[in-house]
C-alpha cells in the first residue's frame, strides 16, 4: 500500500527546452493547418462556376440553322430532357446540311468553359462521314445576328468534340478555324483542323472537357482535366468572305464573343455546361 502511494505521487519533471519545442511545434503545425485551410477556401471561393445550361430549358440561348432565321429550333434539335440538353434527330428524314449551332445570349472574354458531353445512337441520314460523333464548343463566335441565312458556321474557334468509332484513334478537343487562324509555337497557323494530343473515348461515355479562353492572348485545351492543347491570338482570316465582314479598322484579332454549342448529324447529350469568369 506504502509503495504504490509513493509511486503514484512521484513528479515527471520535464526540460523547460522540451516544453518550449512541444508548444512551438504544436504552434507550427496549427499554423500550417490554419494556412492550409485558408488556402483551400480561397481556392475554392474564387471557382465560381455558373450554370449557362440550368437543366430545365433552354432559357438564354437561341439556335441559329442553315437555311433558317435565327431562333428557329428545326425538327426540335435542341431540347431538354431529364435534366439533359440534347441534340437529337428523331424528327430528320435526312439531314439535308442542316447544320445548327445554339448560342448563348452573352458574349465573353477571358473564361473558362466546362461541358460534359457524350455521344448516343446513330447518326441521322445525309450526315458527313467527318461529322460521326462530332460537336464542338464555338469561341469567340460572332454575332448571331451577322450571320447570313444560309452561313454553315459562324466565323469562331472551334474546340471540337469527336467521339471513337470503337477501333481507330480519334483524339477530342482539337481545334477548327471556320473563318479563321491561330498561332502555334509562334507561327500563324493556316490549317482548318489542328490535332490535340488527347486520348480516345470510345462508347457513349461521358467526358469533360474545358477550355480556358484569355480574350486574344491565349486558349487552352482541357479532356477530363488534362492539356491536350494550346494556342495564340485566335484572329480573323482575311481571306474568307464571312470572315472579312467583321473587320474593323483592319483589325483581325480576336478578343471576345459569343459561345455556342453544335449540332452536326450525330446525336449527342451535355448534362452541364458552366463558365468560371476570369480577370
Amino acid at each position: 500500500m506504502t509503495h504504490n502511494t509513493q509511486h503514484a505521487s512521484k513528479t515527471v519533471i520535464v526540460h523547460p527546452l522540451i516544453t518550449t519545442l512541444l508548444v512551438m511545434t504544436l504552434l507550427c503545425g496549427g499554423l500550417v493547418f490554419a494556412d492550409a485551410h485558408i488556402e483551400k477556401t480561397e481556392e475554392k471561393a474564387e471557382e465560381n462556376w455558373i450554370p449557362l445550361f440550368n437543366g430545365k430549358n433552354l432559357d438564354g440561348w437561341i439556335p441559329k440553322f442553315t437555311g433558317y432565321k435565327l431562333g428557329e429550333n428545326v425538327g426540335n434539335t435542341f431540347r431538354v430532357e431529364d435534366g439533359v440538353l440534347k441534340v437529337a434527330y428523331d424528327q430528320y428524314k435526312t439531314f439535308d446540311n442542316r447544320f445548327g449551332h445554339l448560342f448563348y445570349r452573352t458574349p465573353f472574354s477571358h473564361y473558362r468553359l466546362r461541358v460534359e458531353y457524350r455521344f448516343v445512337g446513330e447518326q441521322v441520314a445525309g450526315g458527313a462521314g467527318w461529322a460521326y460523333r462530332n460537336s464542338g464548343m464555338m469561341l469567340h463566335c460572332q454575332d448571331p445576328n451577322t450571320m447570313t441565312k444560309d452561313q454553315s458556321f459562324p466565323v469562331s474557334i472551334e474546340a471540337q468534340l469527336l467521339g471513337g468509332d470503337g477501333r481507330n484513334k480519334r483524339p477530342t478537343l482539337s481545334v477548327c478555324t471556320p473563318g479563321t487562324h491561330v498561332v502555334i509555337d509562334g507561327k500563324l497557323d493556316t490549317r482548318h483542323c489542328i490535332t490535340s494530343s488527347s486520348e480516345t473515348f470510345h462508347g457513349d461515355q461521358w467526358v469533360t472537357a474545358e477550355v480556358e479562353v484569355r480574350g486574344g492572348d491565349v486558349i487552352r485545351h482541357y479532356a477530363n482535366g488534362k492539356l491536350v492543347l494550346e494556342y495564340h491570338k485566335p484572329q480573323l482570316d482575311e481571306s474568307d468572305a464571312d470572315a472579312k465582314k467583321l473587320i474593323k479598322d483592319g483589325k483581325t484579332l480576336l478578343t471576345g464573343g459569343y459561345i455556342s454549342l453544335q449540332a452536326e448529324s450525330h446525336p449527342c447529350e451535355f448534362r452541364r455546361v458552366e463558365i468560371l469568369l476570369l480577370e
